[in-house]
């Protein structure tokens, strides 16, 4: 299983956020600092659009594991409920795909 960490430690609003995504997922110049872009790029892990290091395989998961989840969430509680949110909404829409879900969120 592919897996990428952020550190919640370090994450103390959405733009820490996205810098660290953006380091961690390897997006491309073309995935703005935005949730909106956040999940599009998360949308394509199977696909070829390079908007992420990731390449998955057909039914490979990609594992998100939030390190120092509770300073996270003290920091920017809402920010991690967006991103507990989002990941649901990505894995429903590779479901709408007739594909399994493709990420697995870890709070550590």
């Amino acid at each position: 299983m592919a897996s990428v960490t952020l550190d919640g430690a370090a994450i103390r609003d959405e733009a820490s956020f996205h810098a660290a995504s953006r380091t961690a997922f390897g997006f491309n110049d073309h995935v703005a600092p935005t949730m909106d872009s956040w999940i599009d790029a998360l949308s394509y892990l199977r696909d070829d659009e390079g908007m992420t290091k990731f390449r998955l395989k057909a039914n490979e998961v990609l594992e998100i594991v939030v390190t120092n989840a509770a300073a996270l969430r003290a920091a920017a509680p809402d920010l991690l409920d967006e991103i507990t949110y989002c990941i649901g909404g990505i894995n429903e829409r590779y479901e709408d795909y007739g594909e399994k879900p493709a990420l697995k969120l870890v709070l550590k």
